[in-house]
């Protein structure tokens, strides 16, 4: 067999795994979800998992970490804080993410 049919197949493979594996996460609970009920204290709970979830994915692209540093402000940051303000001036989510984007392209432009 070749290596690269060998390959193939492993990337197949994996794909195939981590497809079974997402759905099995995801409908787990739809499935057997009224069979098994939560805590309130586990419902109250997850009703922060969508926030913080959001929360990792979003601070560590604006504030990235050196080794053996600390965070760095760059145009991401600042351009998030001016859709941040953008959004509490207005309260409407196309603005956020237009004056957010429009900053950023701008800081890039002129800065980077």
């Amino acid at each position: 067999m070749s290596t690269q049919w060998q390959y193939d197949w492993y990337v197949l493979a994996v794909i195939g795994l981590l497809f079974v594996c997402s759905l099995i996460t995801r409908s787990g609970y739809w499935l057997i979800g009224d069979h098994l009920p939560l805590p309130d204290s586990v419902r109250r709970a997850l009703r922060y998992a969508p926030v913080a979830a959001l929360i990792a994915i979003i601070v560590p692209e604006l504030l990235p970490w050196r080794a053996g540093g600390s965070p760095e402000i760059d145009i991401k940051a600042i351009a998030a804080i001016f859709a941040v303000l953008a959004y509490l001036r207005t309260r409407n989510t196309l603005v956020v993410i237009i004056a957010g984007m429009v900053m950023f392209w701008l800081l890039k432009y002129f800065f980077a």
